[in-house]
């Protein structure tokens, strides 16, 4: 049955990218692939939302527990993207190692979940706190192809962004990180797993961090150098 949901997922994520290129013509390959990962994004934040904080049980004491029926519908939905966007990702050269590991490691992580029958509340949480900031991330990619970036909007955006990594994938993923590890239901390959994208959030974190860095010292050097051209017109005002 899961296999069957992984396969009908995949299946309708890929029609939807081809109704997204039939219906935006005049745009590219990667325009299309990301309102499909858009659309995910949106979807599984609220259906993995709704099984880890309503549908149950708790992640944070409940990790290695058998799997729910909503749980692997969730896991299959998620999954059948991932086959999608890997592919498209492999065919189309735009993905560097690291996210090619990351959604390696997604794939790998759930695909685990599903054989082994268990630990899926926490799988969910995971892809819950993973998805939680990728419309946003989206959201910026539009913003820079429609030349809107560089505006309040965009600023609003990378800061949500930052934030919301900071926060839940990092801060929040710790004290998930913590449970898995010491819950005693837990397997040792889910334990190694949650090890990798426990890692790999680490990294996406330095890299944000970086990015925060440079855009915040660019503004500041670009806010001085128009408070000095403002005080030289002023001088130059009073001059006359």
């Amino acid at each position: 049955m899961p296999a069957l949901e992984v396969t009908c997922s995949l299946i309708g994520w890929f029609c939807l990218y081809l109704v997204f290129r039939c219906t935006f013509t005049e745009r590219g390959p990667e325009w299309n692939c990301r309102l499909v990962t858009l659309s995910h994004g949106v979807l599984i934040v609220l259906l993995t939302a709704y099984v880890v904080f309503i549908d149950g049980p708790w992640p944070l004491t409940h990790a290695g527990t058998e799997n729910t029926e909503l749980q692997i519908f969730a896991l299959a939905t998620c999954l059948g993207y991932f086959f999608f966007d890997i592919g498209w990702c492999v065919c189309h050269r735009t993905e560097g190692p690291v996210m090619l590991a990351h959604h390696a490691a997604s794939i790998l992580g759930i695909l685990l979940a599903l054989l082994l029958g268990e630990s899926g509340c926490e799988t969910c949480a995971v892809i819950f706190g993973s998805e939680i900031t990728n419309p946003l991330l989206q959201a910026r990619w539009f913003l820079r192809q429609l030349d809107l970036y560089d505006s309040l909007l965009g600023d609003a955006v990378d800061l949500l962004f930052i934030l919301l990594f900071a926060t839940v994938r990092v801060g929040v993923g710790t004290v998930m990180f913590y449970c898995e590890l010491t819950s005693p239901r837990t397997s040792l390959i889910m334990k190694v797993g949650g090890v990798v994208m426990y890692g790999l959030a680490w990294v996406f974190m330095v890299d944000i961090a970086r990015f925060g860095y440079k855009k915040s010292t660019a503004k500041y050097k670009r806010w001085l150098e128009n408070h000095k051209l403002k005080e030289i017109n002023l001088k130059k005002l009073e001059g006359h």
